[in-house]
């Protein structure tokens, strides 16, 4: 179990001086990697002034340009969410979200908590790359917390797992669970698929791969149970190909 293996991702950032704060909030919580998705200005001297003694979070920054490169090999992702959608999903509170996030790294690969812009958060399409959603429960009636302060309150409740936990004996968990790009491998061959059988029709395709994303994120395959799952699709695929071919 480490915080080495947690990434803070932000999204489309806007402002610099943000991404400063971030950091300095990383680095007191004991935090270090810190990915960058599209921000709108690159990482400048505003930047570095805020991030004050957290300058060697912001210097190893990675940039990338969406969010399915920031989290390809994380095996648990949790994106924040100020509001409730149309479409539920798994939701944890704060104190959740550092256990799963703990939880994680003690699998292969690294962990993500992922943060929206500043003005709008994250699209729905970015949440449904998400394994959970976590709210922090603020004031309903001013519940405006600036990208750091959220950053900090999540990153603090899972400091508190980590260092509850530190000390105790930790039961060893071999299961393997599918990286976030294994699980966007599956669900395109998913909705190929169905389109070929005609479950989904390409013109119509409706909330199917919503509805079905939403699912098997809850459901949380393994890595072999995901194998078995695209085996099952590999063989109606080939019966489809032999129906077509007779």
């Amino acid at each position: 179990m480490t915080l080495d293996k947690i990434r803070i991702v932000l999204v489309n950032t806007s402002h610099t001086g943000n991404i400063g704060s971030v950091a300095r909030a990383m680095k007191t919580m004991g935090f270090s990697k810190l990915y960058l998705v599209d921000p709108v200005n690159p990482v400048d001297s505003h930047a570095s002034a805020l991030a004050a003694g957290a300058t060697d979070v912001l210097g190893n920054a990675v940039v990338v340009d969406t969010l399915q490169e920031a989290i390809a090999d994380c095996n648990t992702v949790i994106g924040t969410s100020a509001r409730s959608r149309t479409l539920s999903w798994p939701m944890v509170d704060p104190v959740e979200c550092g256990e799963k996030l703990l939880a994680g790294t003690e699998q292969e690969g690294d962990v993500a908590l992922v943060f929206g812009r500043e003005n709008s958060g994250l699209t729905n399409e970015e949440l449904q790359l998400c394994n959970y959603h976590v709210c922090i429960a603020a004031n309903p009636e001013y519940s405006s917390l600036n990208l750091a302060m959220a950053v900090q309150t999540l990153c603090y409740e899972t400091r508190m797992r980590y260092l509850a936990k530190v000390d105790q004996p930790v039961e060893q968990d071999d299961t393997v669970y599918p990286s976030s790009e294994q699980m966007e491998l599956f669900y395109q061959h998913l909705e190929s698929t169905l389109s070929e059988t005609g479950f989904i029709i390409k013109q119509h395709p409706g909330q199917v791969m919503t509805k079905l994303r939403r699912l098997f994120n809850r459901a949380r395959p393994e890595e072999q149970e995901l194998n078995i799952l695209r085996g099952i699709l590999t063989s109606i695929d080939k019966s489809v190909v032999k129906k077509d071919n007779s």
